[in-house]
């Protein structure tokens, strides 16, 4: 263990600190979880149901993990995300084929957008935040983020979510509240994807995080390069240091590129979008997208099991409103959860 010595004693850097604690938040993350699941579920718009859900919707997460499992013997989970992702949409492709159901989806007119005219308040072609946002604004955004960021174990919809719903209710008027809840929103969202995969890899070497477990997986755990069990990733390769040069190279990157395009060019690609392409067309090329990684992971099982949670994700999403974030907080807590109840 690499330690300063200073004035005659061993001062522990950062990141051995934090990696004290890697052995309770391994031994308790199933807990963790499944606390997330019922908090996040609490302050969801389908709070009850919501809550009422994290038993059975858990029950079918582990059967069909348990039913995959002797037939590719891995525990799989990006198909599992893929399918609690794309659920939404899938239930609404599913309704277009049932003819009893498609009745509610058929319109007789197009339907009408009112988009608010274009509104420039700063010059050139990279604006101050700062002078974008209110100062009211400014400190909701920071706050929440900040706050998120310290949640790194919670889902990063239902904290966006979450988040957003708070300063909604703390501003009034319609622009206020939306672009007030907007900016928080995707403050809360960048942070918490940022933060749930930086500091377990920093701080632990371990998937601690819904994030680590999903997309920032290949950091964690890619073998015969990466392994997280033994810690043999990024974690043991780079410093503390080598992790804020690297990451403020990669946010100035994504800063100066996504920003100033997002500022000044959002709303005529979205006038393209809803003029040019139909929505059959995107919803089609996600699910497509979903079932190609699905199938990366575990050929056609893989892509069986996404559309069997799609099938019942998106059946709780948009019926029972249970939300995505709440679905996954379920999934990660799963296999805690029903051994618990059910030892197995």
């Amino acid at each position: 263990m690499t330690t300063t010595r200073i004035s005659g004693f061993y001062r522990k850097t950062p990141q051995e600190r934090l990696g004290q604690f890697a052995d309770f938040f391994k031994s308790a993350s199933g807990l963790i979880f499944t606390l997330a699941a019922v908090l996040i579920a609490y302050f969801s718009k389908g709070k009850w149901v919501s809550i009422a859900m994290i038993i059975p919707f858990a029950f079918f997460i582990r059967s069909l993990d348990q039913f995959s499992f002797q037939i590719v013997e891995k525990h799989l989970s990006i198909s599992f995300f893929l399918g609690i992702a794309i659920g939404p949409m899938f239930y609404d492709l599913l309704l277009s084929m049932s003819s009893s159901a498609r009745g509610g989806l058929i319109r007789n007119s197009p339907k009408e957008y009112h988009l608010a005219p274009e509104v420039r308040a700063w010059k050139g072609f990279f604006p101050n935040p700062f002078r974008v946002l209110t100062g009211r604004q400014t400190a909701h955004t920071s706050i929440t983020s900040f706050i998120s960021s310290l949640t790194f174990a919670f889902s990063p919809v239902g904290m966006t979510s979450l988040m957003g719903e708070i300063v909604g209710s703390r501003n009034k008027g319609v622009y206020k509240k939306s672009t007030s809840s907007l900016a928080a929103m995707n403050g809360v969202t960048e942070s918490t994807y940022i933060a749930e995969a930086i500091i377990p890899l920093l701080a632990f070497g371990i998937p601690l995080s819904p994030v680590a477990l999903g997309p920032a997986a290949p950091l964690f755990n890619a073998p015969p390069v990466f392994t997280s069990d033994p810690v043999n990733n990024l974690h043991n390769l780079l410093t503390p240091w080598d992790f804020f040069l690297y990451g403020l190279i990669g946010l100035v990157i994504a800063t100066a590129i996504a920003y100033p395009f997002a500022m000044n060019y959002a709303r005529t690609a979205t006038v393209f979008v809803m003029k040019n392409i139909s929505q059959e067309a995107i919803v089609g090329m996600f699910v497509g997208l979903a079932c190609l990684l699905a199938f990366h992971e575990a050929q056609l099982v893989g892509v069986m099991l996404a559309l069997t949670v799609a099938t019942l994700g998106g059946l709780l999403n948009r019926v029972l409103g249970v939300g995505a974030g709440v679905q996954f907080m379920i999934f990660y807590g799963s296999t805690y959860m029903m051994t618990t109840l059910l030892g197995a």
